[in-house]
């Protein structure tokens, strides 16, 4: 059974977007975890996103230019940059093993925003690992309008260090940031994955809408868990599963 997917419609892109892809030159590179870059960019001019879209982004050298994968947007539309947080898998020898040797003024070719994801309301966050990137920006809008409310954020991870700016999530959201890691036991964090239990231990209401991104395992066993607690497919947003 799958969630309603809210698409944006064509009239919310900037309509001067007709290229296919844009090169843009690397401002800034910082490490926030042992495996997780921040990639800050030239913008295109005329190039708009929302909260929680990606690109696909490759990297312009020989041998890696049609390499193209999929990055969330960290930033904000009207910034003047673009901004990727991008977790690396060196063991891979892959694209993100790449940006690890990235160095500032290296070019990367980036597409045309697209995704399913975005704010439609009051809800649950749930997150796994690098799951959280489009979640940054809409977090960072709902500040910006000082709208933030009673957004709760539910974030998984395999241990502490792993997770993505955690300092940042307890400022923008206090007591409604839930940590539950799988591979390590830190007092002040939960331990073990997700299940139902742990689900009715700290939501309250089943009837909020739900915002969901993570591996898809994680997502699948998400989707069942909501759906065995009466959550309807129209207050779930996530991305297409293949």
């Amino acid at each position: 059974m799958g969630s309603t997917i809210m698409t944006p419609r064509p009239a919310e892109q900037n309509s001067v977007q007709k290229k296919k892809h844009y090169v843009v030159k690397v401002n800034s590179i910082d490490r926030l975890t042992h495996d997780v870059l921040r990639i800050d960019t030239e913008k295109p001019e005329d190039y708009t996103f929302l909260p929680g879209q990606a690109t696909e982004v490759a990297i312009k050298k020989p041998g890696w230019a049609n390499e193209l994968r999929p990055f969330t947007f960290t930033n904000l539309s009207h910034d003047s940059h673009l901004e990727f947080i991008i977790k690396t898998y060196p063991s891979h020898k892959g694209m993100t093993n790449q940006l690890l040797d990235l160095k500032i003024g290296d070019k990367l070719i980036l597409g045309r925003p697209f995704g399913a994801i975005k704010y439609s309301g009051e809800g649950i966050f749930i997150a796994g690992g690098a799951g959280i990137t489009p979640f940054i920006s809409i977090l960072k809008d709902l500040e910006r309008k000082q709208s933030l409310g009673q957004n709760r954020l539910i974030f998984a991870n395999k241990t502490k260090a792993d997770i993505i700016l955690e300092e940042d999530f307890s400022k923008l959201l206090g007591p409604n940031v839930i940590n539950i890691l799988s591979e390590e036991k830190i007092a002040g964090y939960h331990h073990g994955l997700i299940t139902k239990d742990f689900l009715l231990a700290h939501i309250k209401e089943f009837n909020s809408r739900f915002y969901l991104c993570g591996p898809p395992v994680m997502l699948t066993a998400l989707l069942n868990l909501l759906h065995d607690l009466g959550v309807k497919d129209e207050f779930i947003t996530r991305e297409k599963m293949d």
